[in-house]
């Protein structure tokens, strides 16, 4: 039976998750209606989604170092908070580049990737809802597979996207810009990957 009053940690990685996904609807809106004109506004609404989810992620450490006893090692709590901390960070980083590149139009290849980034999130959050009870859990074995597999698919995206930016691009600035945002874009389908792996080890860890 649970402690009165006992902090759930599994229900914090899931609000930290909820953060992560709302980034990556907010970076998906946004690449759909770009509007150049309106990217600083859009990374400031940004950078309060990642402040919140920092904030909450300091209340878990903060919670950790009072408590005595922890459903599972307490360095292992600590490397979750970090992990969906650096999707947020990483999402965030995307808007940061185009708006201090000046990036005026998207490219197509931004969008898929866009699309990829927040079904990352979104299976995700759902694993992390099943892994309070991941020893009976049905789904999160499959969810953890899922996100392996869209990763896969973002490191053919930035091959292919790369490789398509330098066939039909002669600008040497344009090229350089859309570089590092590929770059960054496959970061955050880099970040949800190890997330997930992170919930993988733990889950073998308590088995």
């Amino acid at each position: 039976m649970a402690r009165k009053n006992e902090y759930d940690y599994f229900e914090s990685f899931v609000r930290l998750s909820e953060y992560c996904c709302e980034a990556a609807k907010m970076l998906d809106e946004v690449l759909i209606n770009f509007n150049a004109d309106t990217l600083e506004e859009k990374m400031k609404k940004m950078h309060d989604i990642e402040h919140a989810a920092d904030i909450q992620g300091h209340e878990v450490t903060r919670r950790l170092a009072k408590e005595f006893i922890t459903p599972i090692e307490r360095e292992d709590i600590v490397v979750l908070v970090h992990g969906i901390d650096d999707i947020t960070d990483t999402i965030e980083d995307v808007l940061l580049h185009m708006y201090m590149y000046n990036v005026r139009e998207i490219r197509n290849d931004a969008l898929r990737f866009s699309k990829l980034i927040l079904q990352s999130c979104e299976e995700l959050k759902v694993a992390f809802e099943e892994f309070k009870n991941f020893r009976k859990s049905k789904h999160i074995h499959d969810k953890i597979v899922h996100i392996n597999k869209l990763e896969e698919d973002g490191d053919n995206l930035y091959t292919e996207a790369v490789r398509k930016l330098h066939m039909t691009s002669s600008n040497a600035i344009d090229i350089m810009t859309w570089t590092i945002a590929f770059n960054r874009l496959e970061k955050c389908c880099d970040a949800c990957e190890e997330t997930a792996n992170i919930i993988e080890s733990v889950i073998m860890k308590n088995s």
